[in-house]
C-alpha cells in the first residue's frame, strides 16, 4: 500500500487545458473519490496517476517515488474500468491470473492468488465459465478480482458500476466498500454519482471544469459546502438555493419574501437550505406546490417559494396537490448563506457555519 500525492498538475491538448494545477493529497489505505459531472476532468486525473495519460505539468507521486515517466505497468497500481475488459475467450480464473501469467510467476502461486480473491468476491462456482456465461455484477467482481490479485499499491476505479442497474449498483457499492475494508488498500474512485461518492469514501474531492471546488470528509462537504456548487452537487435532492439581496436588515427575494437568517452578512447573495430542513408549518412561508413525488419513506414536494424553485422533503403522509398553497419552515440553525461569487459565508448562530 502506499499513498498518492498530487502535487500542481495539469493536462494540456494543444492549447486547451482540461486540468488546471490540482493539488490532492491521498493518504496511505484512504478510500477517495473523485466526483464531478460529466467533462470535469477525474477520469483524466485518474488515468495520469495510472500512466495511461502523460501529464503537462506538475508530479505524481505514489509512496515516495515520482511516477511522472514511469510506464503503467511499473507504477505497482490496478486499474478496473466501466468496461469490465475482460478476455471473452478465458475463464474466469484465467482472467484472473493472466497479469501474473505474463510477469511470469509459477503457477501454484497464479492458482493460490486466484482462489484467494475468488473466495473473498464469491466467485469460487464461477471460476471455469466463460465472462458471457456470467451476469453483469459477476463480470465486475472478475475485473476487481483481476486487480485483487495483483497486489498493488494503489486500486483506480473509473465509474466501475454505470453499467450496472440501480439495485446491483447498490449491492456492488456495499461490496467494494466491504473489500476495501478487508484489504486497507489505498483507492481512488471516479464516479458522478453523489450517492456513491457519499456513500463509499473516507474523503471526497469534488471537481468542476479542471478544478477542485472542495476536499473532505463526506459530512463536512454536506454540512459545510465551500460554494452553491458543491451545495448542490452534494446531497439528493440538492440543496435549495435561492437569490435575494440584503435589505433594511432582512434578506429579500426578487418577489419581496423575507427569508429567515440567523444572522445576515452585508454580502449575502444566496440563501440555502436543505430539503430535509423545511417542515410544514402555519406560521412558515408560503409557496405553491408545482409538482408532488411520492418516495415512500418520504414524499418530495416542489413548490415555488420566494420566485424560485425548491423541494422540501416531507415525512409525514399528507394530501398535497399542486396548485395548493403550503407554508413552509426552515430551520434556522441549518441556513447557509453565499456571496456573489457563490462562496460560502459562515452565519453566527448556524449548525452549519
Amino acid at each position: 500500500m502506499a499513498s498518492v500525492t498530487i502535487d500542481k498538475v495539469q493536462k494540456t491538448y494543444g492549447n486547451h487545458k482540461v486540468i488546471h494545477g490540482i493539488d490532492i493529497t491521498i493518504a496511505d489505505g484512504e478510500f477517495v473519490t473523485l466526483v464531478g459531472p460529466s467533462g470535469c476532468g477525474k477520469s483524466t486525473l485518474l488515468r495520469m496517476i495510472a500512466g495511461l495519460e502523460n501529464i503537462s505539468g506538475g508530479h505524481i507521486r505514489i509512496g515516495d517515488r515520482i511516477v511522472d515517466d514511469v510506464q503503467p505497468k511499473e507504477r505497482d497500481i490496478a486499474m478496473v474500468f466501466q468496461s469490465y475488459a475482460l478476455y471473452p475467450h478465458m475463464t474466469v480464473a484465467e482472467n484472473m491470473g493472466f497479469a501474473l501469467k505474463l510477469k511470469k510467476r509459477d503457477k501454484a502461486e497464479i492458482d493460490r492468488r486466484v482462489r484467494d480473491a475468488a473466495a473473498i468476491l464469491a466467485l469460487e462456482p464461477y471460476l471455469d465459465r466463460l465472462p458471457k456465461q456470467l451476469s453483469g455484477g459477476q463480470r465486475q467482481r472478475v475485473a476487481m478480482g483481476r486487480a485483487i490479485v495483483r497486489n498493488p499499491q494503489v486500486f483506480l476505479f473509473d465509474e466501475p458500476l454505470s453499467n450496472l442497474d440501480a439495485k446491483l449498483r447498490v449491492q456492488m457499492r456495499s461490496e467494494i466498500k466491504d473489500l476495501h475494508q478487508q484489504l486497507r488498500t489505498t483507492t481512488v474512485y471516479v464516479t458522478h454519482d453523489q450517492v456513491e461518492a457519499m456513500t463509499m469514501a473516507d474523503k471526497i474531492v469534488v471537481m468542476r471544469a479542471g478544478t477542485v471546488e472542495q476536499i473532505g470528509r463526506p459530512l463536512e462537504l454536506y454540512d459545510r459546502p465551500a460554494n452553491t456548487f458543491v451545495a448542490t452537487f452534494i446531497g439528493s435532492p440538492s440543496m435549495n438555493l435561492i437569490d435575494g439581496r440584503v435589505d433594511a436588515g432582512r434578506f429579500v427575494t426578487a418577489t419581496g419574501l423575507a427569508l429567515p437568517c440567523p444572522a445576515l452578512p452585508a454580502g449575502a447573495r444566496t440563501w440555502g437550505i436543505r430539503p430535509e430542513h423545511v417542515v410544514l408549518a402555519d406560521d412558515g412561508l408560503p409557496a405553491e406546490v408545482q409538482t408532488v413525488e411520492p418516495m415512500g419513506a418520504e414524499t418530495h414536494v416542489m413548490v415555488r417559494l420566494g420566485g424560485a424553485a425548491a423541494v422540501v422533503a416531507v415525512r409525514d403522509r399528507i394530501e398535497i396537490r399542486p396548485g395548493d398553497i403550503v407554508h413552509l419552515k426552515p430551520n434556522l440553525a441549518c441556513v447557509h448563506l453565499f456571496d456573489e461569487a457563490g462562496r460560502r459565508i459562515d452565519v453566527a448562530g448556524s449548525s452549519q457555519g
